[in-house]
């Protein structure tokens, strides 16, 4: 069994107040009756998530909590106490995280990157905001343009850290960034170039080909919405591009290219349109 993550255990019992299932070597294991799915019977399977109780002992539930052990998250702090801080992972007892794994005294109401882990001590499951050492040091396998998904760290001089595919560390460049995102957020993210240190280089646009087909396709989309129109064109300013599509100018006169090349469009300095509206 994996305590802080989901197993398919089986019905065994049937008490007024819930189910036991069967938890092997752990003895019976206790699905409280507002969690058991309508119609449950002895001998069936259910996929349930395991945690500690307020006495430490092992309970089951069907809700899908905020994160899970191996997991990066943001979570907020729901209150605090001479030991630590309790933060909001979607179950009924908060997730603790001792005050000797916070890089900086966590606040009530505020929200921090942490990793999810079982300590090796009391085999509790808790929280760590040093996620630095749970990052994985191997070296990435990716190409260029491969899609990961990305949860966003911290801001840095240079632009964003990430988290990458929840492993590794990876980083999007200011210049790369042309639409608002925050710490915290979860994203799509596409692997621009992997470092001599082995970190990566991240973009949240498709790279190469794929970006200015897909960019293309999205121009198109917007001409067909617009009575054929664009106030954009060839010497518009990159802010202006940037604000409308959350691309670079250079993205944008790729995609135009590849669009006038296919005789879809017409475009001049301040303007485009579609050939069909023409």
């Amino acid at each position: 069994m994996k305590l802080g993550d989901f197993n398919k255990l089986t019905v065994v019992k049937r008490v007024d107040f819930g189910v036991y299932l069967d938890g092997g070597r752990e003895g019976e294991i206790l699905l409280p009756a507002k969690y058991v799915p309508e119609g449950t019977q002895i001998g069936d399977e259910l996929d349930v998530f395991l945690y500690l109780d307020q006495e430490e002992r092992l309970i089951a539930t069907t809700e899908t909590p905020l994160c899970r052990v191996g997991d990066f998250a943001f979570l907020k702090v729901a209150w605090v106490n001479q030991y630590g801080t309790f933060l909001n992972w979607g179950l009924p007892k908060d997730l603790f995280c001792p005050f000797r794994e916070q890089k900086q005294r966590m606040v009530a109401g505020r929200s921090y990157i942490v990793y999810v882990h079982i300590d090796s001590e009391t085999y509790r499951i808790v929280a760590t905001a040093k996620v630095e050492r749970y990052l994985n040091r191997t070296e990435p396998q990716y190409k260029r343009g491969q899609e990961v998904d990305l949860l966003v760290w911290q801001k840095t001089d240079l632009g964003f850290k990430v988290i990458v595919d929840n492993k590794f560390s990876g980083l999007i460049y200011d210049d790369h960034i042309f639409k608002d995102i925050h710490t915290g957020d979860r994203v799509k993210g596409y692997i621009d170039q992997l470092r001599p240190d082995g970190k990566l280089d991240v973009t949240l646009q498709p790279t190469g080909r794929r970006q200015t087909l897909t960019f293309s396709e999205t121009l198109l989309d917007y001409l067909k919405e617009h009575d054929g129109y664009c106030p954009l064109g060839d010497k518009s300013d990159a802010d202006d591009i940037k604000e409308m599509f959350q691309v670079s100018k250079k993205t944008f006169k790729r995609a135009t290219s590849h669009l006038y090349a296919q005789r879809l469009i017409m475009i001049d300095d301040t303007s485009m349109r579609l050939v069909d509206n023409e």
